[in-house]
């Protein structure tokens, strides 16, 4: 998520953060495969069965865990989960749900290369992935959270009606993320310029709120998995569109109000280019 440096308390110590809230961290999460809603649902009163919680979501690339935790506040029957590799965003997470006092909320500190050993199949209710690093290099394009062959694993973990939810302040990276969720056998349910206005009904997390106050937008998509699988000949089309982040913006820079997250270098000396050029044209 994002690519600014996370500032942290004068006398933050991570060691200790983490061990403070390790009861909303999930240090072995690989042993709940397959049983996630049931093992971590609330003790029954006695004499009852618990009936575990009603649906699996999963925040991938979950930061600070803002959205996290508001998303399990106002659904507690059902689980959310939050993953990250970063210990700093993980000791955070779990302090979030711990000084809240949710019980149906973890965290994972896990990448996404180990979803398959941490969810069956059809497990998960949802995908959420929150301003995900863009990555704009081509090189660098397969670490895409949203690129075709990513968005083909996540297929089999969602249950029958499961959505996967990007949000980005990247247009170049939601508009690449079209033809990716196509050829990855999506269908969209919606896509938008202005998730804010047109789905109010998000959580907006601190990173989102830093993003606001410097002219960000919210972009997304919303995708199903399509009835009917992957088409060979579309997901040959993803892998073979323009990979660089850079194709995806508008001819005028000048015209761009915000640049997105890791193409501040590109823009600065793309315009800078422009501009030398403009000098050398000949006056009349």
């Amino acid at each position: 998520m994002g690519l600014t440096h996370i500032r942290t308390p004068r006398n933050f110590v991570l060691e200790e953060r983490l061990e403070r809230y390790a009861d909303a961290i999930e240090e072995r999460p690989e042993t709940y495969r397959g049983s996630w809603a049931h093992a971590c649902a609330p003790l029954a009163e006695p004499g009852r069965t618990a009936a575990g919680f009603d649906a699996v979501h999963l925040d991938l690339g979950c930061g600070k865990g803002a959205y996290l935790a508001a998303c399990a506040a106002r659904d507690p029957h059902a689980l959310y989960l939050g993953m990250d590799t970063e210990p700093i965003c993980i000791a955070y997470a779990a302090q979030r749900i711990a000084e809240e006092g949710i019980s149906n909320a973890l965290v994972l500190p896990r990448s996404a290369e180990s979803l398959t050993r941490l969810f069956a199949p059809g497990e998960l209710a949802s995908i959420t992935l929150n301003f995900p690093t863009p990555f704009p290099k081509r090189k660098f394009a397969r670490k895409r959270l949203v690129h075709v062959d990513q968005l083909i694993g996540y297929r089999p973990l969602l249950r029958s009606g499961g959505t996967v939810t990007l949000r980005t302040d990247s247009q170049p990276l939601r508009d690449y993320a079209l033809a990716q969720f196509e050829g990855a056998g999506y269908e969209l349910i919606w896509v938008s310029d202005d998730v804010r206005a047109e789905h109010p009904d998000f959580p907006v997390t601190e990173y989102e709120q830093r993003l606001a106050a410097r002219g960000a937008a919210v972009y997304g998509i919303c995708a199903a998995p399509r009835v009917g699988g992957i088409h060979p000949e579309l997901a040959e089309r993803a892998h073979a569109a323009e990979q660089s982040l850079v194709a995806y913006l508008p001819q005028d820079l000048d015209a761009l109000d915000y640049v997105p997250l890791g193409m501040e270098g590109f823009v600065l000396n793309a315009r800078n280019r422009e501009a030398k050029g403009k000098r050398r044209v000949p006056q009349p």
